[in-house]
Order: C-alpha cells, then sequence, then structure tokens
C-alpha cells in the first residue's frame, strides 16, 4: 500500500513585535525556553514525535539566524535525501508585485507557498506556528481530519475566558463541526481557541487562497495579497463552507507571545514539567551546544528555580530560569525573571520580573525591576536587550525596555 504524503509546513516567519527588543535581532523562534530550549524546538520536536518527515519551516525575519540553530533538521532526524527539512524563505522575481518580498500574515504567506503546495501534492497539510509551547502528537488531528471528511481542522485547547480575545475563539457542535469562528474577539463567547495548528486539504486550501486573493487582492496595497492572517478570511471562508471540524488538544500549552506570558510558561515549568518537558517517549530535542554541568557553590541559595549547564550561582535565585553559562555572584538576588546565556549578574545587583537577553552585564549594586511587579500587566516586566551593560548602583524601573548594545 502506498506510504500516505503528510507534509507539515511550519509558519516560523514573524518578527514578533510584541516581545520587543527580545525581537529586534533574532527570530522569534529562537527564542529561549526553560534555559535549555528554543521555542522551534517544540514544532520541530512534535512534528518528528508524530512520525511526519516532510516537514517545510517558512523563514522571512532574521532567516539566517534561523536557518542556523535548526542545522538542516539533524536534531529531529530531518536532514535527509527525500524529505527532511526544507526552508522557504521569502522570495522576489517569482511572482506577481503582490507577492514581492515579505507576506503580510500567516494566509497571505500560504498563498505565496500555493504553487508549491500543488506541486508537492500531499494528502494532507499540516500548517503550525512556532511560538507555543505544548506536547502533541500531530497524527491524531489528521486522523479526526480523515475521519469527519474535514476541509479544515482546527486544533483547539482552553484558556480563561479573559485571555480568549488574544487568540481565535471556536465553538462548534455535538459531532465537532465549527458554527462559530471570531478572531481576536473584544468581548469572546467562550474560552475555546484555535492553538494554531491547522490540518488542510490541499486542494481546498489552494482553490480558497486563490477564490479570497481575486476577491481581496485589487483592493490590497503593493507587495500584499489581501489575505492578512488566517482568522481575518481563510478560516471563516472555509467555516461558511461547513467543513470545518475541531480536535481538542489535552494537556498543557501556552502561547508565548507576550512578555508576561513568556515568564508566566517559565513560571508555570519551575516545579513540574507538566507533561511536556520530561516524557522520555516523545523527547522535545533541539540544536544545544553542550557545557559543562551547573555549579551551585557555597552560600548560594536557590529555591523553585531552572539552572542550565554551564551556570554558576554564588547568590540567590528565587523562581527564576538561568540559560547556559549565566553567573550570578555572591550578594545578587534574581527573582522571577528570566535570563538569557552567558549574561553575568554582579555582586549586590538585583533583578525582579526581569527578561535580561544574552552576553549582558548587570553591575555592582544594580536594581533591575520591581518586586512589586503585577506579573499580569503586559507592559511591567522589564526587557533587556542583548549584550548591553547595566552600570553599577543604576535604577532601571519596572516596565523598562534596554535596546541592544544598551550602555546604562
Amino acid at each position: 500500500m502506498a506510504r500516505t504524503h503528510v507534509l507539515a509546513l511550519v509558519q516560523a516567519g514573524g518578527a514578533g513585535g510584541r516581545m520587543d527588543v527580545l525581537t529586534r535581532e533574532r527570530a522569534k523562534p529562537t527564542l529561549p525556553f526553560a534555559g535549555v530550549f528554543q521555542l522551534i524546538d517544540f514544532s520541530l520536536s512534535n512534528l518528528s514525535n508524530s512520525g511526519i518527515t516532510d516537514v517545510w519551516l517558512s523563514v522571512q525575519f532574521q532567516g539566517a539566524g534561523l536557518g542556523e540553530e535548526i542545522a538542516n533538521g539533524r536534531p529531529w532526524d530531518l536532514d535527509r535525501n527525500r524529505g527532511g527539512l526544507r526552508l522557504l524563505m521569502a522570495q522576489e522575481g517569482t511572482g506577481g508585485t503582490d507577492e514581492e518580498g515579505f507576506a503580510q500574515g500567516n494566509a497571505d504567506e500560504l498563498y505565496r507557498f500555493r504553487d508549491q503546495v500543488r506541486a508537492d501534492d500531499p494528502e494532507v497539510l499540516v500548517v503550525l506556528s512556532a511560538d507555543h509551547v505544548y506536547r502533541f502528537d500531530v497524527m491524531d488531528a489528521v486522523a479526526t481530519h480523515r475521519r469527519t471528511g474535514a476541509e479544515c481542522t482546527i486544533v483547539t485547547t482552553t484558556v480563561p475566558i479573559e485571555e480568549a480575545s488574544d487568540h481565535a475563539t471556536v465553538e462548534s457542535d455535538d459531532d465537532g463541526c465549527v458554527t462559530g469562528f471570531a478572531y481576536k474577539p473584544d468581548s469572546p463567547s467562550t474560552g475555546t481557541v484555535a492553538t494554531e495548528i491547522f490540518v488542510y486539504d490541499p486542494a481546498v486550501l489552494v482553490r480558497a487562497l486563490e477564490e479570497l486573493h481575486h476577491e481581496l487582492g485589487p483592493e490590497a496595497g503593493e507587495g500584499d495579497t489581501g489575505l492578512g492572517d488566517f482568522g481575518e478570511h481563510l478560516v471563516p471562508y472555509l467555516v461558511d463552507r461547513g467543513k470545518v471540524f475541531v480536535h481538542p488538544m489535552k494537556g498543557y500549552w501556552k502561547d508565548l507571545g507576550k512578555p508576561h506570558k513568556y515568564v508566566a510558561a517559565h513560571h508555570d515549568v519551575l516545579a513540574d514539567d507538566l507533561g511536556v518537558l520530561g516524557d522520555q517517549d516523545w523527547p522535545i530535542v533541539g540544536h544545544q551546544q553542550q557545557r559543562s554541568a551547573a555549579r551551585v557553590l557555597d552560600g548560594a541559595r536557590v529555591t523553585d528555580s531552572l539552572l542550565s549547564p554551564g551556570s554558576t550561582v554564588s547568590g540567590t535565585v528565587i523562581r527564576s530560569v538561568l540559560g547556559p553559562g549565566v553567573v550570578v555572584e555572591a550578594g545578587a538576588l534574581v527573582r522571577d525573571s528570566v535570563v538569557f546565556q552567558d549574561t553575568r549578574v554582579e555582586e549586590g545587583a538585583r533583578l525582579d520580573w526581569a527578561v535580561v537577553d544574552r552576553d549582558c552585564v548587570v553591575g555592582p549594586g544594580a536594581e533591575v525591576g520591581s518586586p512589586d511587579t503585577d506579573p499580569e500587566d503586559p507592559d511591567a516586566i522589564v526587557l533587556v536587550g542583548r549584550g548591553s551593560r547595566i552600570g553599577r548602583g543604576v535604577t532601571v524601573p519596572g516596565g523598562a525596555r534596554l535596546e541592544p548594545g544598551t550602555t546604562a
């Protein structure tokens, strides 16, 4: 019997503007998570563990850096002669003027890749984002897609209803057929949201993209197909056709699109891997440089924290994550914070509710952030860009943003 051809397309091209200074000089999917992982590791590991070996990765912003971090797909056994990992780059000179340069949304991007999808001719196309933390067998959703005869299957999860306005909300009947869909509604009626994992009938998807472009393109600007994000036109169009179904995801799922959610997700995994990080039968793997074990020296205090290889702690670390090679000197305090690799927190310095990028120095006695920060406030977390230097005794207030390379 012929093998079923399942193609996965990971959309990793966005600039990640909501993460501000942390994504000025890196693709958002390469943001670290829990010290030793990157966000891209979760989508690629879930696909690999699901047995999907034909994976396309779309890259736009800081694409060269993302390409370097994924090492041609070797960590996920996707470096192969047939199938495997393929990078899709933004191009010029390959289509009409409304297809030149960077895409203006994830549905717009799908339209630009429609000819490659049509030529590859998969039975099923899985489309997913690269900025979520979760564990999921993608083939379970493919099975639902086949069983229901769906044109599109939306993998869903449930979030507190007050958070649902950050996502696309989904309502369905007892058979799982989608009856209502709203993209980032101001007043959500449900906490069931799209996880940004979709299973499509490729032929239907391509026709839908072309029909929508025919309708919307003439009103769009130069370099824009008019399709925008999936929730603006594409999924509502398919829902109206009556063949969109849901597949609920069990277990942990978190969107790390905003600084306070990024820190919250780290807090979630400090004391428990939540069924995501520690399953040896479903490993989350990535491309990481090997380092020596972490060191906790005499006089140090570490509570409810994650210490990555190569880190050294002589001070106090509370409810925080230290990346590889991070040094916390004696008398320093790191609390409710995430510190990226090879950053140094010097004697007597204090971090509270901060995310500090790699290769930074927080000078002696400096105070960054506030212990009174509201963790639900998206603008309250301090963000310190890559390679910054905070001088001796300098105070950086809560909510501050330091651009990469700042000397404060």
